[in-house]
């Protein structure tokens, strides 16, 4: 039994502008890591597909979906803005397209084969993306794509999604806030972008606003205490993980003092988790984590986690 990854070289072909910090440099840190790592021997590398129109409008307005395709510039030297942090250039949508579509991926996978994990290191994220509308560097929001794939083609009733990115996944919580069928627990920093997440009341939302400077003893302990009752009272069918690393201490992005060993913690205790309600099934899909070095670090040591 191994880690499925799946990526795609077309996740390259979304870049702003050379010092942005969503950039494909953070696909190729992860990939150093996951070789110096010596993980290989449990590891399954696949490509994804793209995800197509149907698959988004489960999660998304057609309106908005029909216009991002309509607005995706051809001609390299053009771009567009869809929000004031979330622009589109010619390679974006193909990118997105792959981003999307590695999550009915890695569900096709934990669903149909023996290896019951898969990680999808893929880029643009989309945990901030909306019903209708593209948001903090993401255009289609992948986690929920996912989770709507797999109620709608397998015999899922309950989903519980795990966002510890150090923003609040405020495009999943939008998307998901009216379905019982999905338990969403999201840490993050606050006060800090998007600035939401604060004053949500849903008896399926379990948002941990932490401020500023949080070490890894004060997360763990709030996650411990919120997050893992309601999952295990929850009795998810299948777990799936945005997985943000920029809460790391290295990482400019937040003030979070995270560190490689709280990624492997989590990645730990969701497995447990997963074993003993999901027959072990969970996917992972990467969102935030900037800072090159702790990026591919962190991601290796959550797959050792999960592991």
């Amino acid at each position: 039994m191994s880690i499925t990854i799946f990526s795609h070289a077309a996740c390259a072909l979304h870049r702003v502008t050379e010092v942005h910090p969503e950039c494909p440099e953070r696909l190729g840190a992860v990939n150093d890591q996951l070789i110096r790592s010596g993980l290989e021997y449990v590891i399954t590398q696949k490509d994804a597909t793209q995800a197509n129109k149907n698959d988004l409008y489960r999660a998304h307005d057609v309106a908005y979906v029909n216009d991002v395709y309509a607005k995706a510039p051809s001609d390299p030297e053009n771009h567009v803005w869809l929000d004031p942090d979330t622009v589109m250039t010619a390679g974006t949508l193909e990118a997105a397209l792959y981003a999307a579509g590695s999550g009915i991926n890695g569900i096709d996978e934990i669903m149909q084969s023996a290896n019951q994990r898969a990680f999808c290191a893929v880029r643009p994220p989309g945990h901030h993306a909306t019903r209708s509308a593209a948001m903090g560097f993401c255009v289609f929001n992948n986690i929920a794509v996912a989770a709507l794939y797999a109620l709608h083609e397998y015999d899922i009733q309950r989903i519980a999604i795990i966002d510890f990115d150090v923003h609040h996944g405020n495009g999943t919580e939008d998307i998901f806030l009216q379905d019982d069928r999905v338990l969403f627990c999201s840490s993050f920093q606050h006060p800090l972008y998007p600035n939401t997440g604060t004053d949500t009341i849903s008896p399926h939302v379990i948002n941990i606003p932490m401020p500023a400077g949080c070490e890894g003893f004060e997360w763990q302990a709030a996650v411990r205490e919120r997050w893992f009752p309601a999952i295990d009272a929850f009795a998810p069918d299948l777990i799936l993980v945005s997985a943000g690393f920029d809460g790391h201490l290295e990482d400019d992005m937040a003030q979070f003092n995270l560190r490689e060993d709280d990624y492997f913690w989590i990645g730990k205790e969701l497995k447990k988790l997963a074993d003993m309600h999901c027959q072990g099934r969970m996917l992972a899909m990467l969102e935030g984590g900037y800072d090159f070095s702790s990026l591919g670090r962190s991601v290796v040591a959550f797959l050792k986690g999960i592991l």
